[in-house]
């Protein structure tokens, strides 16, 4: 039986650039997570604001995608999300976000969400300008499914047209209540204990979490790059070692691979650590490729090759 997710976040056009040069520009942010829930046999629900000139490209891209629902897609005027990446030889990207959508209301989401029995809302902020906290909070007290926050872009500057810096989150607290799962990598994580310049401790990883469960969280997940995930709930945390890859084509969405097939799977039932198992899998299948179409790809032939006997 087909589950339904509702996913939230921002469909971004991004150029991306390494010490090399120029590499590859397109559509990105939330439709890799759409991406990974169709390719996987999954109907999700998209909620966003998408510039009018996107439309058409958006379109082209999701018309292979039977299970892919539009109806929570308005369009606006302005000229969309442009972000422009670099990959340095080591270290964190650099991001530099040259125009951006107004942020979503709440309304809008909670009107889609009613009447339809969906498995979770995934909610990802690839902007930090997708929702107002006030506005979130009202979300969140209101609907009944399951959350999946990816906490993303929150921590990052809210600034254009220059690089956008890690800052600290000072109403982390505030965005996590009420949330059931929560994603990060470690800058953001570092963010959200108040120092982003300084790498976090396992100790003030165990002892953010232990917080975040009296709030509601049922397992945070700290994405490490190619170290792997670190899971963290509240019977232990486990870090799941990621498979080496020798020729990495662009990391760009694996993050957002990974979190969608771990929601994926922990809504099928599986523990959190077998979960973020699966979804780490496929991540470290989507760095051989390049982009939404290839990302779907890669993850639809898997899925075939998984279901044949």
């Amino acid at each position: 039986m087909r589950r339904k997710f509702a996913l939230l976040g921002t469909i971004t056009y991004d150029r991306i650039r390494s010490q090399s040069g120029f590499l590859w520009q397109g559509l990105g942010g939330v439709l890799y997570q759409a991406a990974t829930f169709c390719a996987l046999g999954e109907e999700v629900c998209l909620y966003t604001l998408l510039s009018q000139k996107l439309k058409a490209e958006v379109e082209r891209i999701t018309s292979g995608w039977p299970n892919f629902q539009q109806r929570g897609i308005n369009l606006v005027p302005e000229a969309g999300n442009e972000v422009h990446l670099y990959y340095p030889p080591e270290g964190e990207r650099m991001e530099i976000l040259k125009s951006v959508v107004p942020p979503l209301k709440p309304d809008t989401l909670l009107k889609g969400l009613h009447g339809h029995q969906f498995e979770m809302l995934m909610a990802v902020f690839n902007s930090g300008f997708e929702l107002k906290l006030k506005d979130w909070q009202k979300i969140v007290r209101t609907i009944s499914c399951s959350i999946w926050l990816d906490i993303h872009s929150l921590c990052l500057s809210r600034e254009l047209h220059r690089l956008r810096r890690y800052v600290p989150l000072p109403e982390a607290w505030a965005w996590i209540e009420g949330v059931n799962f929560i994603q990060a990598n470690a800058k953001e994580a570092a963010s959200l204990l108040g120092h982003p310049q300084e790498h976090p401790s396992s100790a003030e990883l165990l002892d953010f979490a232990e917080k975040a469960f009296l709030l509601g969280t049922k397992a945070l997940f700290v994405t490490l790059g190619k170290e792997g995930v670190l899971v963290i709930t509240p019977k232990g945390a486990e870090t799941i070692s990621a498979a080496k890859a020798n020729q990495v084509v662009d990391t760009t969405g694996c993050g957002d691979v990974f979190g969608a097939a771990t929601a994926l799977k922990l809504r099928a039932g599986l523990e959190p650590v077998e979960a973020a198992s699966f979804g780490l899998e496929l991540a470290s299948r989507a760095v051989f490729v390049r982009g939404i179409v290839e990302t779907y790809k890669i993850i639809k032939d898997f899925q075939k090759d998984s279901l044949a006997p």
